[in-house]
């Protein structure tokens, strides 16, 4: 039976650039997918006010998700004022319990920006304790506690590295050489990261960093284009690994 995701990041386009040819294969092979944002990323811009780029980010990341046959939904949160304290892991443990996915990708605890490093955390507690039906969210009508923990995965950081600037490396790589065109058109639906991207990073096209990223993680499991994540086998978590079942010789084991 097809598996049910919930792709779970900080900003819109963050499961695109970090996950989208991952999404894609999913997708493909009949996976529901469900990607949620923190924040509408109202800080994504130099120029719009915070409600404009939020709305206009919004329907960004509707269109993105149209394209992997996807729902999407955003918390409503404040970029760079994401916090681990209750009423958001409250506003987490309800979109996940109504979710109720076999399998959870997010962000990697280690990464170069904390609003990636709030929401890895969040998503862990909220994995891990979704199940407990005395954490009361209380939303009107809320969602029942989940039956089980959902199989939780970290990407690989944007650039491969912390927040110090150390290398994070993978234990799984997905072989996304024949997604990643739909990656990059994915990535392109964000288009008003362009001239942030280029003022903030140097960056010309949208495209130039998801090739590199791309190139440089499959190079580490002997593949033209990869997305690297790593498995949370936690005590208490499941162990089996549903990403590999699902996606079979997709999927390739990378040494430490």
């Amino acid at each position: 039976m097809p598996p049910a995701v919930l792709a779970l990041f900080a900003h819109p386009d963050d499961a695109e650039f970090l996950s989208g040819g991952t999404l894609a294969h999913l997708s493909r092979s009949g996976a529901h997918i469900h990607i949620a944002t923190m924040t509408a990323g109202d800080c994504g811009s130099a120029i719009l006010p915070p409600e404009k780029i939020a709305r206009i980010r919004r329907k960004e990341a509707e269109r993105a998700a149209a394209r992997v046959g996807a729902e999407y939904s955003c918390l409503g949160l404040k970029d760079l004022l994401l916090m681990y304290d209750g009423p958001t892991l409250k506003k987490v443990f309800e979109l996940l319990r109504r979710a109720n996915p076999d399998m959870v990708i997010t962000h990697s605890p280690s990464d170069y920006m904390v609003d990636h490093e709030t929401t890895s955390r969040l998503v862990q507690t909220a994995c891990f304790g979704a199940m407990a039906p005395n954490f009361r969210t209380g939303a009107r009508d809320a969602a029942p506690a989940t039956r089980v923990i959902p199989h939780l995965y970290y990407v690989q950081p944007f650039g491969g590295r912390d927040i110090l600037g150390d290398e994070v490396r993978p234990r799984l790589v997905v072989d996304i050489s024949a997604t990643l065109d739909e990656k990059k058109a994915l990535v392109a639906c964000h288009e008003s990261q362009r001239a942030w991207l280029r003022s903030q990073q140097d960056v010309e096209q949208m495209s130039e960093p998801v090739e590199i990223m791309a190139r440089r993680v499959g190079a580490l499991a002997g593949l033209d284009a990869g997305e690297g994540f790593r498995q949370h086998l936690g005590q208490g978590f499941p162990q089996s690994d549903p990403l590999r079942a699902y996606l079979g010789g997709l999927v390739r084991t990378v040494e430490a």
